[in-house]
């Protein structure tokens, strides 16, 4: 059924108290407009500044009563038809003991006509006597059919502002922009394709980054999420290959609106290995690889010392994530998180965050790809690892001889060196047992040293910070082999 076939059905069944929480009081009132196609009823809309006016009818009638909020009630009950009154921004008036007995007493038909009252405002919350009544309605964010003719009608008036000039449109970034509106109420989508025509002119594939940032600016209100704007390409992450391969396969079907039957869309992976190695910069290749935005999620901040409010951080947080769609939800270090979901020293606190998070993972439909990192495995509680939980988990290991020449190879020319003369081969047989994060290092070491000595660098100075550098694998010998023994058959190879 639609919004249009619930409301309706509430007004038939002679609902005496609905509650809307919308920040989009218009579209409200044009819902009940048309609902008046269905069922008759006079309908009437009260504000503190306009009084109770009857609105169904051509023409501006004059106030029924005065903008106070108690004669208003009295002036409802004395209404001699059963009506739908429509209360804007009513709630805060109900403190008054006056003006809720009597709001209680028209809900309960005492002296009254069985009259439907609609408390409309952004964040309603009522007073315990109240709330029994009440039937909380929710708006449907608006489909893509809708996105789109509000894009189309700020182009329009974009036309009419600058003397019938058209907006230039790429029609797959429309397409794209249309997309990636969605979790967006009208108001807010209007404001943002507003912004983006207006600031050009223009309609293209470079709005996308600024949508995503706009969007994440709009719904990040627990400011748990922290928005990733460097996002990169395979291409610039060496080795990996089952996993790039694993994602390549799963792209088409992830920004697909309709997927072939028995198919289900990707939800996620969980990266775990050695520190250093590139889960991080993995994560960020995935959003770049599904051209989506990247959103990461610190378990860390979530937790709160009062009773409830950690559970309702991760809600909130991952509610925002869920209004970002399409994007990919990247929560590193997961262990610290959930590590302590067995122990009762925290009250039971990161038990039930774990059981919300399992919930949420289990069931949610929105397109948000979650990528999870962790570097110690043995810390996570067994119930996250279990088959299904995630799609895959992939151990991303050292780097191979040939891995590593390619990560010399991308450090040194981001970084404006000519490596055409270097050999990378000698390189990457020197650094045999690093990690990634570690040759970076040595490459940035050895600028350091030709800038001290104002001296171009080259491959020797690389070569000799290498040889300076005492990796993780030699210094946590036992903990790396520790953990790569576990993952072995445990894990699918990310290499």
């Amino acid at each position: 059924m639609s919004e249009l076939q619930d409301l309706t059905a509430l007004v038939r069944a002679n609902t005496a108290l609905v509650v809307i929480e919308t920040p989009d009081e218009g579209r409200v009132v044009d819902l009940f407009r048309h609902l008046l196609m269905n069922v008759w009823r006079p309908l009437y809309r009260w504000s503190i500044t306009e009084g109770l006016r009857r609105v169904d009818l051509d023409g501006e009638d004059p106030p029924v009563a005065p903008p106070d909020a108690t004669t208003t009630i009295r002036a409802i009950r004395g209404l001699d038809q059963r009506s739908v009154c429509l209360l804007l921004d009513f709630h805060p008036y109900l403190g008054y003991a006056t003006t809720q007995r009597l709001l209680r007493e028209t809900i309960e038909r005492r002296g009254s006509k069985d009259h439907t009252l609609v408390l409309v405002g952004a964040k309603i919350e009522l007073p315990p006597d109240l709330e029994h009544f009440a039937v909380r309605f929710s708006l449907r964010l608006p489909d893509e059919k809708a996105l789109l003719k509000v894009v189309q009608g700020e182009a329009a008036i974009y036309m009419r502002e600058h003397g019938g000039k058209r907006v230039e449109v790429d029609q797959d970034a429309l397409k794209a922009i249309v997309r990636n509106l969605r979790g967006l109420s009208l108001m807010d989508a209007r404001r943002l394709a507003r912004h983006l025509i207006f600031s050009d002119g223009a309609l293209h594939q470079g709005d996308l980054p600024e949508l995503a940032k706009l969007k994440f600016e709009l719904l990040n209100k627990s400011g748990h999420l922290h928005f990733e704007y460097d996002t990169t390409q395979f291409a610039d992450v060496a080795g990996l290959t089952r996993l790039k391969a694993w994602v390549g396969q799963r792209r088409a079907a992830f920004s697909a609106d309709n997927l072939p039957p028995g198919l289900d869309p990707p939800k996620g992976m969980l990266l775990l290995g050695v520190q250093g190695c590139g889960k991080s910069l993995a994560a960020k290749a995935v959003a770049g690889g599904f051209g989506v935005p990247l959103v990461r999620l610190d378990f860390g901040t979530l937790y709160n010392k009062y009773h409830g409010e950690t559970e309702k951080n991760l809600r909130e947080a991952l509610a925002s994530a869920e209004q970002l769609a399409p994007c990919v939800l990247w929560i590193d270090e997961l262990e610290k998180g959930l590590a302590a979901s067995g122990s009762s020293e925290d009250g039971g606190v990161s038990r039930r965050v774990l059981g919300y998070f399992l919930t949420w993972m289990a069931e949610r439909k929105s397109k948000v790809f979650m990528v999870a990192t962790a570097n110690a495995v043995r810390d996570l509680p067994p119930e996250l690892l279990r088959k299904g939980r995630f799609d895959e988990i992939f151990f991303v290991d050292l780097p191979d001889h040939g891995a590593r020449a390619e990560i010399f190879r991308l450090h040194l020319a981001r970084r404006e060196v000519a490596w055409e003369g270097f050999s990378l081969d000698a390189l990457a047989q020197a650094a045999d047992g690093f990690s990634g994060a570690e040759i970076e290092q040595s490459v940035v070491s050895a600028l350091y040293s030709a800038h001290g000595d104002g001296v171009p660098v080259d491959e020797a100075r690389v070569l000799a910070e290498v040889r300076a550098t005492r990796p993780l694998s030699v210094l946590m010998a036992e903990q790396v082999n520790a953990l790569r023994d576990w993952a072995r058959g445990r894990t699918v190879p990310a290499d």
